[in-house]
């Protein structure tokens, strides 16, 4: 059965096919295009089979399938809301093929198709001379009959396309085609020439006398005016390639600026923004409906990075560099940590640099200067950064590398202050950040209720053995930024400020009771520290 979409637009498409003044329909090839063409105010759309073929870079020969030309419709109904009607070229195959292709156009919500009398595959009618070969007439009204017994919606309308004239057969077979088609219950005639004046058209018009809608496509006799279709009774004008045309010569055009001048400055007021295209693809209604739908307005999350230092233990390798820009398979390390973040839709990232800070080139960052990141530690860098803290914050070491997991399993938390533990380094000897926790983990239990109570490099503390290792991991949100800030107020009072790092603020906040809670993981992470971590992360990356 039809859609309710379907048959609106069809009814919509037959109430233009049937108007009493004429009408005029713009060619589309694609959602974008379709949609430039409702917003210029045409009430239909012409679906070019010339366009179509072109856009994908392919012969108008039928090189494009039918199922291809299908798939680009839905595109274009999805983006508008007035009818199509396709350029179906002979119907693509026999009357079985019609029938098919007319369910499937009703399922995707086109108006109408529109088919020649050319022999299948078919040739554009401009390219080859005079006395082209045709379908024959019964034949070709079966399609006809086929397409109109398939439909399920009494408006969508199927158009037959008569090549007499073009092809070179005359005036009275052009007349005796239409008239077939009609009584093989075609909804109108579309009668086409590749002459440079309108002569045969209006004599057909005139000849025709409104036995049927009639429709024309003036592409060679385009300096017509548009009156005199009018008085000829023309019930459908199709301007039928122009979008395509059109595009083509302009990115041409900015094709060649830009190769041979090599900036964007002369084009740039030229084209249309980003924003243009945003408002085109409908970015506001996402947005509308993210607030709508997702979390019930909660704050996107943000990331601070902390990316300040050189990375002492890699020789000559961070001469000119900070170890964050060091390559890891191919892609400096820093870019590897931001395109995780942003795959965890975390896009507005601020990383803090410090160290040949002019070498940081990754794309999608804010970067924030420690411009005393020679004589001062973490904390410093991360007080650099407090304006970017919102209350949705991860903050991170920039050298880190893991699997995606890790980072969901931390944004589904909903606690105010959580952390990041390994349990797999528990028993790492000489390891940094070391995690004392409330509890150990229990790998056979999901989301255990645990509490971070020291982090320390030490390997007993309180005579306990250390539950694991800290990621170098943490997310505040709601209090725990009020948390967080008031810390490192106080903190900032001591005269040992400078050399503080990130687990001294962690220790700081569980002592003033605070509530830190863990995520356990097992593995799949890695810090970059050493010569021999860079090659494990190369090994890492490309796993």
């Amino acid at each position: 059965m039809a859609t309710q979409e379907s048959t609106t637009k069809a009814a919509a498409l037959r109430g233009l096919i049937e108007s009493k003044s004429t009408e005029f329909i713009m060619e589309a090839h694609n959602g974008l295009s379709a949609r430039i063409v409702e917003e210029a105010g045409f009430k239909g759309i012409w679906a070019s089979g010339l366009a179509m073929s072109a856009q994908h870079g392919v012969r108008d020969n039928n090189e494009l399938s039918w199922t291809q030309v299908v798939d680009s419709l839905e595109f274009m109904t999805d983006a508008t809301s007035i009818p199509i009607l396709l350029d179906g070229d002979t119907g693509y195959g026999d009357f079985n093929s019609m029938r098919r292709l007319v369910r499937k156009l009703e399922q995707r919500g086109v108006g109408g198709v529109c088919i020649e009398d050319k022999l299948f595959p078919k040739t554009n009618s401009f390219i080859q001379g005079e006395r082209q070969p045709l379908a024959n007439i019964d034949e070709f009204a079966g399609k006809i009959k086929a397409g109109k017994d398939s439909q399920a919606d009494p408006d969508f309308c199927i158009v037959a396309r008569v090549e007499a004239l073009i092809a070179g057969w005359g005036q009275d077979e052009a007349i005796k085609r239409a008239e077939a088609y009609h009584a093989a219950g075609a909804d109108a005639i579309l009668i086409h020439s590749k002459r440079s004046h309108p002569d045969e058209i209006l004599a057909f018009a005139e000849e025709w006398a409104n036995r049927l809608p009639l429709l024309i496509v003036p592409t060679k006799y385009y300096s017509t005016p548009t009156a005199v279709f009018r008085r000829a009774k023309i019930d459908v004008v199709i301007w039928a390639n122009h979008m395509m045309r059109s595009c083509i010569a302009a990115m041409q055009q900015t094709a060649r600026d830009i190769h041979e001048n090599r900036t964007l400055v002369n084009i740039e007021g030229r084209v249309a923004s980003v924003r243009e295209v945003f408002r085109l693809q409908g970015a506001e209604e996402l947005l509308e409906a993210e607030r709508r739908y997702t979390k019930a307005g909660a704050p996107q999350t943000k990331a601070v990075v902390l990316a300040a230092t050189r990375g002492d233990d890699f020789a000559s390798l961070t001469d000119d560099c900070p170890k964050v820009m060091l390559p890891v398979a191919g892609k400096p390390l820093l870019a590897r940590l931001v395109d995780s973040l942003k795959t965890a839709g975390i896009n507005e990232i601020n990383v803090v640099t410090g160290y040949k800070s002019e070498s940081v080139d990754v794309q999608g960052v804010v970067l924030v200067d420690n411009p005393d990141f020679a004589s001062s530690g973490e904390l410093t860098s991360l007080t650099c950064a407090m304006d970017s803290i919102a209350d949705d914050t991860l903050i991170l070491y920039g050298d880190l590398l893991f699997r995606d997991y890790v980072l969901s399993d931390l944004l589904e938390c909903p606690d105010d202050l959580t952390v990041v533990v390994d349990s797999a380094s528990a028993a790492d000897a000489g390891a940094a950040d070391l995690a004392y926790c409330s509890v150990a983990d229990d790998r056979g239990l999901y989301r255990q209720d645990v509490s971070l109570e020291r982090v320390s490099g030490e390997a007993l503390w309180q005579e306990r053995e250390p539950n694991g290792r800290w990621v170098g991991m943490i997310r505040v949100q709601k209090a725990g930024r009020e948390w967080l800030m008031a810390a490192l107020a106080e903190l900032k009072k001591r005269p040992d400020y400078d050399k503080l790092g990130i687990p001294d603020l962690l220790n700081y906040l569980v002592e003033q009771g605070r509530s830190i809670k863990v995520v356990y993981i097992h593995g799949n992470w890695l810090d970059v520290n050493s010569l021999d971590d860079l090659q494990r992360a190369r090994e890492f990356s490309v796993r």
